[in-house]
């Protein structure tokens, strides 16, 4: 993986914490969600006319990934709305890496280094481990929420590595991914929040272009990267978005680190140099 590539997905990571971030500090989880979406997808309809459109074969993929991405966006505002974005986070995006990497190296023979392998151990290992905390059995619904996500994650950046290839555009089919996922999951959050939507929508409307933004700036960073590198190694320097989701909890959410989560990040760190040099 180039220096180059590398420092895009980590600015990625750094929107992705952001977005998140927004979310979790909002007073109605399932509708500030919808107004990142919306925010995203307005974003995206204004560039697409100026950008080559995707192949032909990469349109079953984006379908599916808006039918996904239903289903993630869904269970981000519930994770959030059950429990601690210091807990659900580093649980939703500690996990997928270590999936994606198994099925890549099955699927799309893209074994890794063991350099590589080391750095993905690594990474998953220092996300989960400031996942960490006294009582966490108390906390079984962000816990289900948050796993169930992870495997919801490792499946749209497999769909979206692949098709982001096929497409021939990367930015484009990003665009397009986030415009599909807008067709699906508004019209969920409308039927959940049929008179809240809409006013919702007017009021914050800033701040959905801003999250919006970080999202779709977030992702079409990752997806431009797995057509330079592994998608295995791709997703999981993008996890290191912990970290900067760490600072901004400590500053904003007033959160602090516990020792469990300081030694994640350290690890999380050694991952992402093991990851540069495979």
């Amino acid at each position: 993986m180039s220096a180059q590539v590398m420092l895009l997905v980590l600015l990625g990571a750094a929107l992705h914490a952001t977005w998140n971030a927004l979310v979790k500090s909002g007073a109605d989880k399932l509708l500030d969600t919808g107004l990142v979406v919306a925010g995203s997808a307005l974003i995206a309809a204004v560039a697409l006319p100026f950008l080559p459109q995707p192949a032909p074969a990469s349109w079953p993929f984006i379908l599916a990934s808006g039918v996904i991405h239903l289903g993630y966006f869904s269970l981000v505002a519930a994770a959030y709305r059950a429990g601690d974005l210091s807990l659900a986070y580093p649980l939703m995006r500690g996990t997928p890496p270590l999936v994606v990497a198994l099925v890549a190296a099955a699927l799309l023979d893209e074994a890794l280094r063991p350099l590589g392998w080391v750095g993905v151990a690594l990474v998953s290992s220092g996300i989960l481990a400031m996942a960490v905390r006294r009582g966490a059995r108390a906390h079984a619904a962000p816990i289900a929420f948050a796993l169930t996500n992870a495997v919801v994650i490792a499946t749209y950046t497999l769909v979206d590595g692949i098709g982001a290839r096929r497409s021939d555009a990367p930015v484009a089919y990003t665009l397009w991914a986030f415009v599909a996922t807008a067709a699906f999951f508004l019209p969920f959050v409308a039927w959940r929040r049929p008179r809240a939507l809409a006013p919702h929508l007017v009021r914050r409307w800033r701040i959905g272009l801003g999250a919006g933004g970080c999202t779709l700036g977030s992702y079409a960073l990752a997806l431009w990267a797995m057509t330079q590198a592994p998608i295995a190694a791709v997703a999981a320097l993008r996890e290191t978005s912990i970290l900067f989701g760490v600072a901004i909890a400590a500053a904003i959410l007033r959160e602090r680190p516990t020792p469990a989560r300081l030694a994640g990040a350290a690890l999380i760190g050694a991952g992402a140099i093991a990851l540069r040099l495979a």
